[in-house]
């Protein structure tokens, strides 16, 4: 399932880092991938949610904070995490089990491009099962530049070519009929999401993200509706930062207080 032997990360190689304004605490390598704004972000994307218990899968979820972030804002909502990596998954569970989430997030240890539906039942993460799906996969394609020294920053950074079919593919595998798939990606992948996208989900929204207001936009998040025959729509843009640098009020209400991106509502 891994190529190569397993890796662990000793506890003088993690740090302890303060997310929603100190609400969660994430245990994350030092050195190699690290959880930011962008995990941030996508579970903020899940908006719009009812008081009734609703299941969302973090898919390559690493050391879990999308669905920590997601779990601390919606105690009404039961999240599982999957992550290929045991030494990353390790650390998922260590941040469940830190921030007093167990009784919401359990954590599924196991490759999306491998296990069958059946070993997924198993693991608690039957296929069709969830009401939203979301995902932040890597951002670079396996042989374009130079391959992080890092081996779980390569994995994290990088993916085939064809990465992103795969992952819609899994993302439309586990959601149920009418469920949701949410994903954040640089902008200019953007052509090959869509496609990737449409031809699994519909009523795609379209969320663009900018660094500052005058710049082009760094980040897309796109979300779609499995068996959806709505349109595309392009939603207003998203500010992250004033032009002094410092945090807009719409990410500051997100990154610091666990506000949702309600535009998803």
């Amino acid at each position: 399932m891994n190529e190569g032997a397993t890796l662990e990360i000793r506890e003088d190689e993690t740090t302890d880092d303060a997310f929603l304004g100190g609400s969660l605490k994430i245990l994350q390598p030092k050195s190699g991938y690290r959880a930011g704004v962008d995990a941030v972000l996508l579970a903020a994307a899940v908006s719009g949610l009812t008081r009734r218990m609703i299941r969302v899968l973090d898919v390559g979820a690493g050391v879990g904070t999308a669905g920590l972030c997601l779990a601390r804002r919606c105690p009404e909502t039961s999240v599982a995490l999957i992550e290929r990596e045991p030494a990353l998954s390790t650390l998922a569970e260590e941040n469940v089990r830190r921030n007093d989430l167990s009784a919401q997030v359990t954590v599924a240890q196991a490759d999306i491009d491998e296990a069958s539906d059946d070993e997924l039942c198993a693991l608690g993460v039957a296929a069709g099962s969830f009401d939203h799906v979301i995902a932040n996969p890597p951002y670079h394609v396996e042989g374009d530049g130079t391959a992080a020294a890092d081996r779980l920053k390569a994995k994290a950074h990088a993916m085939p070519a064809a990465g992103l079919e795969q992952w819609s593919r899994f993302l439309a595998r586990m959601a149920k009929a009418g469920g949701k798939a949410t994903i954040i990606h640089k902008a200019e992948a953007m052509p090959a999401l869509l496609e990737a996208f449409g031809r699994r989900f519909g009523g795609l929204r379209v969320l663009p993200i900018h660094a500052q207001a005058a710049a082009p936009a760094i980040r897309v998040i796109v979300q779609g509706t499995k068996g959806s025959k709505a349109p595309l729509m392009l939603l207003p843009a998203f500010v992250l930062h004033e032009e002094r640098g410092s945090f807009s009020p719409g990410a500051q209400a997100i990154l610091r207080h666990g506000g949702a991106l309600e535009i998803f509502s």
